[in-house]
């Protein structure tokens, strides 16, 4: 029995096509246009299945972007967060943290202001120690820019004896005095002892100015050729026997920032305060 909810398959349409031509003529036409219009819709439907199920099968561009870069940020969020934990400050300035306590809470504000994680999304390594603040925000360009004379508020705070021991630069407390004129209005300073050092100048009209020290050491890095390709070394000789340390570098440029970065990992005291000089051999 013929079911007739039931819809026609390929051989039951191709069926009706030969009885279509046993009808007399006149109804052969109508029929025959009635079925031609059949075929039409039965292949528009096929295409909109396939089509749906292609779409429901392979990722849509715009998503897959978005997860990439959702994935980047996560990355990013852990070293930024790994680092707040190792190294104990927070991007945004509002609070501290000793490295290795209870974690302080984060939120949408410190995200937002905290220039740490926005150095680690611009791909950049976060200083292995805090860098000095400025009206509470980190001021990574004092300590990575050049030479250049920063306007600042500054204090000098005494000890009980009345020899300056400390000042507050732009609203931060943890600089340390390294050096005192003898007329007590130009010192040079360096922030919780390490990292560069700077002069400060003190005004008579209460300004004053910051100036990065130019570095009093100078430490040679090496490259050498083999096979057309070239390696690159640090010879580190600072109060010491000679190390010399492999870089992870193709070109000069690359090789000064990964001297710059061990030399901040491994004696923060000291980083800034040295200047690379290349050595082609």
């Amino acid at each position: 029995m013929i079911d007739p909810d039931k819809p026609l398959d390929a051989d039951e349409l191709l069926t009706l096509s030969d009885r279509i031509e046993d009808l007399s003529p006149n109804d052969a036409e109508w029929v025959g246009r009635l079925w031609r219009e059949l075929i039409r819709l039965r292949i528009r439907e096929t295409a909109a299945h396939a089509e749906e199920a292609r779409v429901h099968h392979e990722p849509d561009p715009g998503i897959t972007e978005l997860d990439e870069q959702l994935a980047q940020v996560a990355l990013d969020t852990a070293e930024w967060l790994r680092t707040l934990w190792d190294v104990g400050y927070m991007g945004a300035g509002n609070f501290r943290s000793d490295p290795r306590s209870t974690f302080p809470t984060i939120d949408l504000e410190d995200v937002r202001k905290s220039s740490l994680f926005a150095r680690i999304r611009q791909g950049k390594h976060a200083l292995p120690f805090p860098p000095p603040t400025r009206r509470g925000l980190p001021w990574h360009e004092l300590v990575e820019g050049g030479e250049d004379d920063h306007p600042v508020s500054a204090e000098i705070i005494p000890d009980e004896a009345g020899v300056p021991f400390g000042a507050i630069i732009e609203a931060c407390a943890e600089w340390e005095i390294v050096h005192a004129a003898a007329d007590r209005r130009e010192f040079v300073v360096q922030h919780q002892g390490k990292g560069p050092n700077y002069r400060l100048r003190l005004a008579d009209d209460g300004n004053a100015r910051l100036r990065r020290e130019s570095p009093a050491s100078v430490c040679k890095i090496h490259r050498q050729g083999r096979g057309g390709l070239h390696s690159y070394t640090l010879e580190w000789s600072v109060g010491g026997e000679p190390q010399f340390i492999p870089l992870r570098a193709a070109t000069w440029t690359r090789a000064e920032s990964e001297a710059g970065y061990w030399l901040a990992i491994t004696h923060p005291e000291m980083y800034g305060k040295v200047r690379f000089e290349r050595h082609e051999q």
